[in-house]
């Protein structure tokens, strides 16, 4: 069994502060179509021919950085260019790997919007093969057919700069209940079927770790992500030293989803708790103990099975509703998808025939995709970014899989003048341990990205620091403080900010930094980034350059 100690603060470390997320997949891609190699891509491996003084300044300010005790140790990649003419200032193993988290999310929110549609809009809908009859029965399984809408939840959209909820976890689902009790359902005469065939089933992407799979930031993905396929419990002491804890779930649904030995401990000790991967699917066993009289305790987790929770969740809303529901809450999968050895998607020689729908008593439609990508950048939500790129597999392929949009982002990264090689990704979070990309490759995506009709909404999807996201506590009262949106990217042996920065003197740049193998946590991971961040907005000077390109 993996055993893992879990702290109330490390329980909120691990739900927050590691955000990041399908199957491996082969590197090769076409020729593009629209050869359009960003200036910073074309350049060679060694530092760049430039003897500008703010230049060497700064080069000399990431050295003593990098020579920091928190930073000696780890491996470094940086590349740093003006984003108008895409010369390269300063570059550091720029055409080296190194594991990105989740500045993977980059690439997969970047394919998403250029391929998708800032407006496209997610659909969950309620409904049956069966039409409603005049007495409000339904004979046949009513259908809770998902196609990955990350909104099944009481998140408040759009962002506004904080992270917000409205209303119980059930929100979207008691609304759709209430759309269907509203015409006129009373009876269902079969089960509550919750349809996450959309995607094939394949809840967690290689390169994840069994230990991820505990917390949200390792929800599984599915079609139908309800509550972001996450539940909380709330742990509160009993009635005597020695009793059981007293544990609620939200959503109530999650409550036979995992198992827990908390007692109650004795007053003025620590709240003590542990997870336990245990045999099954339902693996979750929290241990441990709460004081006598010690305030309530919350602790976040990812839903073992998903669909089941949602369609017991739908069952129990309908039920509280007066309707009558005469069988079980199931879920329906897709089989798992198939791949070729060297990751390449393998799609169903003839798509299976639509289910005949007779009845539509509910739909969900989810806000445009540009806020769900907001919401990705913003919080760094790796459920997000795996729906995204699942979706996009579906919307251009007709295979809903990991590899099917893995495939699309080659193309797209080719299209870009990305060379394949370069950008080496198993899924859309940057979760995966087998996630690798240069910072070059990085920077060229994101000075292509500029140069597109959706780039500048795209930008304006990255954290700012000292402002919000990711980086609101960042570079707080640094002048770097609403000069950088960027990208975070962290895990336990890998730190990254890549994005765009405008100098104090008013040069735009673009840039990566990357820190792997350097196993820091807390703000001592995010010491060198943000030094390096801070130094390019107050050294790289605009004056002493040659005029811009227009």
């Amino acid at each position: 069994m993996a055993y893992r100690k879990l702290s109330i603060a490390a329980a909120v470390w691990f739900a927050a502060a590691l955000t990041f997320l399908p199957s491996a997949a082969g590197q090769k891609a076409g020729p593009p179509e629209q050869p359009a190699v960003p200036p910073a891509a074309q350049a060679g491996n060694g530092p760049p021919a430039n003897t500008r003084a703010d230049v060497a300044q700064f080069g000399a300010r990431i050295q003593a950085v990098l020579a920091e005790a928190h930073a000696a140790r780890g491996y470094w990649g940086i590349l740093v260019a003006d984003r108008d003419t895409g010369e390269v200032l300063y570059e550091l193993n720029a055409d080296h790997f190194f594991m990105p988290a989740s500045n993977a999310k980059i690439f997969t929110t970047a394919l998403a919007l250029a391929t998708l549609g800032r407006d496209y809009r997610f659909r969950t809908t309620l409904e049956s093969q069966a039409p409603l009859g005049s007495d409000g029965r339904l004979a046949d399984d009513l259908r809770l057919v998902g196609r990955g809408d990350p909104d099944l939840s009481n998140r408040v959209f759009p962002y506004a700069g904080r992270f917000e909820r409205d209303g119980p976890v059930e929100k979207v689902l008691a609304e759709m209940a209430d759309a269907a009790v509203a015409k006129g359902l009373k009876e269902v005469d079969g089960d509550i079927v919750a349809d996450d065939s959309y995607f094939p089933y394949d809840p967690f992407p290689a390169g994840w770790t069994t230990g991820d799979l505990f917390f949200t930031f390792g929800a599984p993905v599915s079609a139908i992500a309800f509550n972001e396929n996450s539940f909380s419990i709330d742990v509160r002491p009993g009635i005597r030293i020695g009793s059981a804890a007293v544990i609620t779930t939200e959503p109530n649904a999650a409550t036979d989803t995992f198992r827990s030995e908390i007692t109650t401990s004795s007053p003025g000790s620590a709240p003590d708790f542990a997870v336990v991967r245990q045999p099954g699917m339902n693996f979750i066993l929290v241990r441990g103990s709460i004081p006598l009289g010690h305030a309530p305790a919350q602790l976040d987790f990812a839903m073992t099975q998903p669909a089941e929770t949602t369609a017991l969740a739908l069952k129990q809303l309908l039920e509280a509703r007066g309707v009558r529901v005469t069988g079980s809450a199931i879920a329906q999968h897709a089989p798992p998808p198939e791949t070729t050895a060297s990751g390449e998607p393998v799609f169903p020689p003839a798509s299976p025939p639509p289910v005949p729908v007779a009845a539509v008593l509910a739909e969900h439609l989810s806000p445009p995709l540009i806020e769900c990508i907001r919401m990705a950048n913003k919080l760094s939500l790796n459920l997000y970014a795996e729906l995204l790129l699942r979706t996009v597999g579906r919307e251009k392929t007709g295979l809903g899989s990991t590899a099917a949009g893995l495939k699309m982002e080659r193309d797209f990264l080719a299209a870009a003048g990305i060379a394949g090689g370069d950008v080496v990704l198993s899924d859309g979070s940057g979760l995966s341990r087998d996630d690798l990309v240069t910072p070059r490759a990085v920077v060229a995506l994101l000075e292509y990205a500029a140069r597109q009709p959706w780039g500048p909404e795209f930008l304006l999807t990255l954290p700012v620091a000292g402002v919000d996201g990711t980086l609101q506590d960042r570079m707080k009262d640094t002048s770097a403080r609403g000069r950088i949106e960027a990208k975070t990217g962290s895990h336990e042996d890998a730190h990254a900010l890549s994005g765009y920065a405008t100098s104090e003197s008013g040069e735009s740049l673009v840039f990566a930094i990357f820190g792997n193998n350097n196993r820091q946590h807390g703000s001592d991971a995010t010491t060198a980034l943000d030094a390096i961040a801070t130094a390019m907005v107050e050294m790289l000077d605009a004056e002493p350059r040659a005029t811009k390109k227009k």
